[in-house]
């Protein structure tokens, strides 16, 4: 008898556990990992299209070089500018300091504005216009440059549902339970092996 009772016991308990798993994953227990996920993966995608643009820059510097050897400032910025972009990196374990994702913005923003100048000096150059090579460069850049808008839009997005989740009910009330160490996140790694230096250009 004692057996029977044990035995027919079994199925509630299966299902009160049962229930109990649907009841806390529909209570949202785990969107807030969920959502901590989603925003790893989006800036992801932000690092490999600011990586991207780097990539292209070592050909185009060559490139401009060739038709405009006397624009050797602007050049030199464009080196540099790459040099200190690709030398601060932004990873999962370093995405909670504003400080480092200030600087890294800072430094992406000062290789925008030194390729956007870059651009102004070819318009001097009617060959250097023309010359395929540079076309497709400019083409590739821009779609890039498109890519990071999108990328950094989603990033926030994520941000935002995350930071949304975190201070809200209920994922408010799971925060406190059970994810303290997963703070507010600041709205706004290398891909490619040697990023972190310079091209090297020689001028003429």
């Amino acid at each position: 008898m004692t057996h029977f009772r044990q035995s027919s016991r079994l199925p509630w308990r299966l299902a009160t556990v049962l229930f109990m798993s649907w009841f806390l994953a529909g209570c949202g227990i785990n969107d807030i990992p969920t959502y901590d996920e989603q925003v790893k993966a989006a800036w992801g995608q932000v690092e490999n299209q600011y990586q991207r643009r780097a990539d292209l820059i070592p050909n185009l510097v060559e490139t401009v070089r060739a038709y405009a050897q006397h624009e050797r400032e602007t050049l030199t910025a464009v080196i540099e500018a790459r040099a200190k972009a690709t030398s601060i990196q932004v990873d999962a374990g370093t995405l909670d300091d504003p400080q480092k994702l200030q600087q890294y913005q800072q430094a992406q923003d000062q290789l925008s504005g030194a390729l956007s100048r870059l651009m102004v000096v070819s318009e001097r150059y009617p060959e250097l216009k023309a010359n395929q090579n540079f076309l497709a460069l400019q083409s590739q850049l821009e779609g890039t440059e498109n890519r990071i808008s999108v990328a950094r839009r989603d990033f926030i997005a994520a941000v935002e549902r995350y930071n949304t989740e975190i201070r809200t009910f209920p994922g408010r009330i799971w925060h406190g339970l059970l994810y303290r160490d997963m703070p507010v996140r600041e709205s706004f790694e290398a891909t490619t092996q040697g990023a972190e230096q310079a091209p090297q250009v020689q001028f003429r």
